[in-house]
């Protein structure tokens, strides 16, 4: 309902502008070794990025809330890898998922090979 609402107050964007916005999101993507796509007030998003602080890997943020074309790369998140949910990972260009995919790779061993890779 919420996403409903909000559509009725923000303007849709020309399919050149989502180009654009789709492009944007590559490139964090392919230029960052970790990428995060967060809500500032996520506490999810919060524990999963203590975990990387804990690890002391480095990673790109991108705060959806505070970006004015945030609900566009949240929509086109969801069109690349089904999920809509934050936080949205992406280590080495692989899209890992969110805060509990994030944990579970790190139990499993697989996000420390990521991150060394």
């Amino acid at each position: 309902m919420f996403s409903f609402i909000t559509s009725l107050f923000s303007k849709p964007l020309t399919p050149e502008e989502m180009a654009t916005v789709e492009q944007f999101v590559e490139d964090l993507i392919k230029n960052n070794k970790v990428v995060m796509f967060s809500k500032s007030y996520c506490p999810f998003c919060e524990r999963a990025k203590k975990l990387l602080q804990k690890l002391g890997q480095d990673f790109f943020a991108m705060e959806l809330d505070k970006d004015a074309n945030g609900a566009a790369i949240q929509d086109y998140l969801q069109k690349k890898t089904g999920q809509r949910t934050v936080p949205n990972v992406f280590i080495n260009e692989e899209h890992i998922g969110g805060c509990d995919d994030l944990f579970a790779a790190e139990s499993s061993g697989k996000l420390k090979q990521l991150l060394s890779a």
